[in-house]
């Protein structure tokens, strides 16, 4: 008899053998120990702390990497959104994939325009200690947008308001996401979660996964070892093989468990707020995608939107009336907004209980 899915146990059941069936990524120690201090500062303070997920997460084929299935995610809505909590007071741990857009440097990092072009050689001074060679300075028209951005930046920086934490794999987001949470809990209702990582549904549990990298082609008998041939790659505990001479890749993955349900219920603070978001490509679905999961997981908004209008616009799924609220970004300012990012963080800060001071404990969630 198969063993059941993970999909098909309680959620403490599921918990346990996913966890089990990996090791903690090697950095989440030190993770941990600047999660832990960061939380305890503010907390000393009395400040809200918002933990941010952004970016996508990968799944290895191998246990020795070299090829992955990737969820589609820039981290765009992630680094723009913690810019905003930060604006209104909120120290920032901002949990995302690496290499993917950070707050601040998004601004210069991935887009279309060099870096390089937002700066020039200024003329060397004549009793420069290095002739020949003149400062590096930032053009006029760039002066004014790089100065604002780099205060901010700095603020948030020398103010211990922002703490960074990668990850790549969908199993090191869980490990995180779950210690993050737990070391949370002395926030109370201080805390709020803002989970805007591409979190992928399917992975391949350890147990089935091959070491070494999946071989495309035939090897000589004494070069195979521990080597997975092109005909025995993936086929599921129940799926039949593929024949001897198939080049076929085929991959059987289980579903993530959805562990949003622990978040809510075990591992968040008493009385903080938890925001998720629902990405879908069928119009249809997506309302329904969205209440359905805000009535599985019972936390307090879901915001949802399509791949195809994920810039323009975006809906909030909410427990109490209006329980559909639809924001549209004006095609006159559509070349300028990112999805109307501070209407999301505005909406999510109101349910805690208005902005007020930077400083103050916000109110319980709803």
């Amino acid at each position: 008899m198969a063993a059941p899915l993970l999909g098909e146990m309680s959620p403490a059941e599921a918990e346990s053998v996913y966890f089990n069936e990996y090791p903690p990524p090697k950095a989440l120690p030190r993770h941990e120990a600047l999660a832990r201090a960061f939380i305890n500062l503010h907390v000393e303070e009395n400040r809200r702390v918002v933990l941010v997920t952004s970016g996508g997460t990968t799944v290895p084929l191998e246990a020795q990497t070299v090829r992955f299935i990737d969820n589609f995610s820039a981290g765009t809505r992630g680094a723009t959104s913690a810019e905003y909590f930060l604006e209104q007071g909120y120290a920032v741990i901002f949990l995302h994939r690496q290499y993917s857009l950070l707050p601040y440097s998004r601004h210069y990092s991935h887009s279309t325009n060099c870096f390089l072009d937002f700066m020039d050689e200024a003329p060397a001074s004549v009793d420069s200690s290095n002739p020949g060679h003149g400062p590096i300075m930032v053009r006029d028209e760039y002066q004014d947008q790089m100065r604002s951005v780099l205060r901010k930046y700095r603020y948030a920086k020398q103010n211990n308001r922002l703490l960074l934490l990668p990850f790549t794999t969908v199993s090191e987001y869980m490990f995180e996401l779950r210690s993050i949470a737990k070391l949370m809990r002395p926030l109370g209702p201080n805390a709020l979660f803002y989970l805007a990582a591409a979190v992928s549904d399917f992975f391949i549990p350890r147990s089935r996964m091959a070491e070494h990298k999946i071989q495309s082609g035939e090897l000589p008998p004494h070069m195979r070892g521990s080597a997975i041939s092109s005909d025995e790659i993936y086929t599921g505990e129940n799926e039949e093989k593929p024949s001897s001479n198939s080049r076929k890749l085929v991959v059987n993955l289980d579903p993530v468990p959805k562990f949003l349900h622990q978040l809510v219920d075990g591992w968040a603070p008493e009385g903080s707020m938890v925001v998720s978001f629902k990405l879908e490509t069928d119009p249809s679905l997506l309302v329904y995608k969205a209440r359905t999961a805000l009535q599985r997981y019972s936390h307090h908004l879901v915001i949802g939107n399509l791949l195809s209008t994920r810039k323009w616009e975006v809906v909030f799924i909410t427990p109490e009336e209006p329980h559909e609220r639809w924001l549209r970004v004006p095609k006159s300012r559509r070349s300028k907004s990112i999805s109307g990012v501070e209407d999301q963080v505005g909406l999510a800060e109101a349910k805690k209980g208005g902005f007020g001071d930077a400083g103050a404990g916000g109110g319980s969630a709803d």
